[in-house]
């Protein structure tokens, strides 16, 4: 599905202003549909969400590609994932990032996101089986922190994992209402910066 992959990223990615070459080239090189359920892969490029397994949630492809784009990965950072899901939004962070610290709540998702990546070879991601916030705490501070789960309001015992010169990403808000926030550390100061509305999966403490 090479081609369906590069009309995805030209239609739905670049023509919306996702211009990080380095996340392009990341998009390209995985194929969406290995992340989507048998009977959806028709519709891996499709410009939607898609479902999984318990009410989660695939990411529409731009979304992932703009939360990804504004952490500004380098090559050098520990990543916090919260969310593990199908393991798509993993496998893009990882081509990016030194190391993935990635949660999921739902443990038959993070086993099947865990045969994905090794499809792929991808080694440098670390999955784990529980609450996204704490889970990985032994392993803050991190470079970067995204989270597919929204939080009602956000969690301070997460913005305090994040690294001095970090960014966080990360919907907030009820069901009906939500919006993504980036979250800066910057000569110790925390700024929280609104951005556009969005639609996630709620963040869950327990299966």
């Amino acid at each position: 599905m090479y081609d369906a992959n590069e009309r995805m990223l030209r239609e739905q990615i670049i023509a919306r202003g996702v211009s990080d070459p380095r996340v392009i080239e990341a998009f390209r090189s995985v194929p969406r549909e290995l992340f989507v359920p048998g009977p959806l892969h028709r519709a891996a490029y499709d410009d939607s969400p898609l479902p999984l397994i318990r009410g989660q949630t695939i990411s529409q492809p731009y979304i992932v590609a703009l939360m990804t784009e504004m952490l500004r990965l380098n090559g050098d950072e520990k990543v916090l994932e919260i969310g593990t899901g199908s393991g798509y939004q993993t496998a893009i962070l990882a081509r990016l990032a030194r190391t993935v610290y990635s949660a999921e709540i739902e443990p038959e998702l993070s086993h099947a996101a865990a045969a994905q990546l090794a499809q792929l070879a991808i080694t440098n991601a670390v999955l784990g089986v529980g609450n996204g916030v704490e889970i990985f705490r032994e392993h803050a501070p991190f470079d970067a922190i995204l989270s597919a789960a929204a939080p009602e309001s956000l969690p301070e015992s997460l913005i305090d994992q994040l690294a001095e010169g970090g960014r966080c990403i990360i919907p907030v808000g009820a069901a009906d209402l939500q919006h993504l926030w980036l979250i800066e550390r910057r000569d110790g100061r925390v700024t929280r910066t609104r951005l556009e509305a969005v639609r996630f999966v709620p963040m869950r403490e327990k299966p």
